[in-house]
């Protein structure tokens, strides 16, 4: 029935007024911090960086060939084969030889489901390694399987760590996402000077701490590594006191004694025990600081450090102690990061776009109202205010969850001004329908708008449907346009069932006597 109780009215009005609210906190600023919101621009409408990045897998691949052959030594042993020249080769191959009588054994060891040193994959029908046998030696290479789950894996922890560092800067609204298995997607909407975020996206940050040897020459155990400005090269342990998997965290500080910037580190329970053991044992000896393969500080250990604090220091900036410490917060790389394309968006292009959406919208709304008015008089008005608010209602509510909004997303609240003014059309024409029927104009309004409602209500469920897939099967651009265009249909539902028929039921109920109402 066309009847509407006054709690009816109201809550309908509560809601309408929120969400009009949020809308104008757009353009406006309230105290309220709930309706100090606002919808963020996309990389696309306000400028900003673009980069694409490119994990480089094979220091990955080595060290898991490093490890396999770690654990391949222990299981054979105990298998009690015997076997020879167990070695990494060409940095992709493992390869050893074992005696005749025990090639068969391998083989089975390597080609079975059930294989502990060969995992199998059911997903995959495939074993983590392929095993061949040429000129006396079996060859192990990773499977074309085996190289996915390993990408798949260093791109998922390398995800998290990029957005750990992006999140620490505190960029607005950066959008990080997978490209295949070995790349990363960053947009960083409104930043127009990318060096800084390339800086730190392109270091590892593999940090560790080794003492510095007194040998004059590189020998086994020890490497020649040079310090970071390049000042000198000295010859380092190649056993780790401590790495960068010990820190809890890190933060930059001034040294109130010789007013130097130092970053400040905190390590948790095992890596102080190991920190507090190797100072103590080290007193007067040089602890090089080692960072992805640069010493960045060399202090002589004058005390035990026993408490899990210490202190890097190498003639920082505030800002350079600043990024190393959020590296060193942020954790390491699996795997060293290229960037393979990076491209600017300048705040220019994006305010044209703005410009060219805004006014294709202004341009579409004028034709469908001054069409709705010609074609419905007094009830195109209503579905032209009905269209206003709906508008509202959408940027609202894309307001209320600070959404991104894109150039795709404008599109999709174009696109939702004509579907609103579809269901007015079919609600008005099968009113004209049922007032040729029916001579009671309340009873024609009415039934009217119940009998179109499967109508309008199946042909936005398949537009939601169609939006659901572009959404879960999109990516970008294609989800901003998918979220707007799905945020749309349920504003439209609401708008023209609760807002158009409130005014319609108002309007007929007052001029129920009239002829020709519509």
């Amino acid at each position: 029935m066309l009847y509407f109780s006054k709690f009816r009215i109201l809550l309908i009005s509560i809601f309408t007024f929120i969400f009009v609210l949020l809308t104008l906190s757009n353009f406006t600023k309230f105290d309220d911090n709930f309706f100090d919101k606002k919808i963020n621009l996309g990389l696309d409408l306000q400028g900003g960086s673009y980069l694409l990045l490119e994990i480089d897998n094979k220091p990955v691949i080595l060290k898991n060939l490093q490890n396999t052959i770690l654990t391949l030594r222990k299981y054979l042993k105990e298998e009690k084969i015997s076997f020879k020249n167990l070695s990494v080769e060409n940095n992709d191959t493992i390869e050893f030889e074992v005696k005749s009588n025990d090639e068969e054994k391998i083989k089975n060891l390597f080609e079975s489901k059930e294989s502990e040193i060969n995992p199998y994959y059911p997903q995959y029908k495939s074993h983590q390694f392929d095993l061949n046998f040429i000129e006396n030696k079996f060859k192990l290479t990773f499977s074309k399987y085996g190289l996915i789950e390993i990408k798949n894996s260093s791109q998922n922890q390398a995800l998290e760590i990029v957005r750990r560092r992006i999140d620490e800067v505190g960029t607005n609204e950066p959008n990080i996402l997978k490209r295949g298995n070995d790349r990363i997607l960053v947009e960083l909407p409104g930043l127009d000077d990318p060096m800084r975020i390339k800086n730190l996206l392109g270091k590892t940050a593999n940090l560790s701490f080794r003492f510095i040897t007194s040998n004059s020459e590189e020998t086994f155990g020890t490497d020649k590594l040079s310090f970071e400005d390049g000042s000198e090269e000295v010859i380092v342990s190649k056993r780790i006191i401590l790495s960068g998997d010990n820190l809890l965290d890190a933060q930059p500080r001034m040294d109130t004694q010789t007013n130097e910037t130092i970053v400040s580190f905190t390590l948790d329970r095992v890596g102080a025990k190991r920190f507090g053991k190797a100072t103590s044992e080290g007193i007067g000896k040089r602890l090089a600081i080692v960072l992805d393969g640069k010493i960045i500080s060399a202090p002589v250990v004058r005390d035990a450090i026993l408490g899990g604090n210490g202190q890097i220091s190498g003639g920082f900036t505030f800002q350079s102690a600043t990024d190393l410490a959020l590296l060193l917060r942020s954790g390491a790389l699996p795997a060293p990061l290229n960037i393979i394309e990076e491209r600017t968006v300048g705040p220019d292009l994006g305010q044209d776009s703005i410009n060219s959406g805004i006014f294709a919208l202004i341009i579409g709304f004028a034709l469908v109202i001054v069409f709705m008015i010609i074609k419905y008089k007094y009830f195109g008005f209503i579905a032209n205010i009905t269209l206003i608010l709906n508008l509202f209602l959408l940027v609202g509510i894309l307001t209320l969850f600070e959404a991104t909004l894109t150039l795709p997303g404008i599109a999709g609240i174009i696109l939702t001004v004509g579907m609103a003014v579809d269901a007015n059309v079919l609600i008005f024409e099968r009113i004209k329908e049922e007032i040729r029927n029916e001579k009671n104009q309340i009873l024609a309004f009415d039934s009217g708008y119940i009998k179109s409602r499967t109508a309008v209500i199946d042909a936005n469920i398949t537009t939601l449907i169609a939006a659901i897939i572009l959404f879960v099967m999109g990516s970008g651009p294609i989800k901003g346009f998918s979220v707007t265009l799905g945020v749309g249909i349920f504003t439209t539902l609401f708008s023209v069932y609760f807002i158009a028929r409130l005014l319609t039921s108002l309007h007929v109920k007052k001029n129920k006597h009239k002829e020709n109402l519509i």
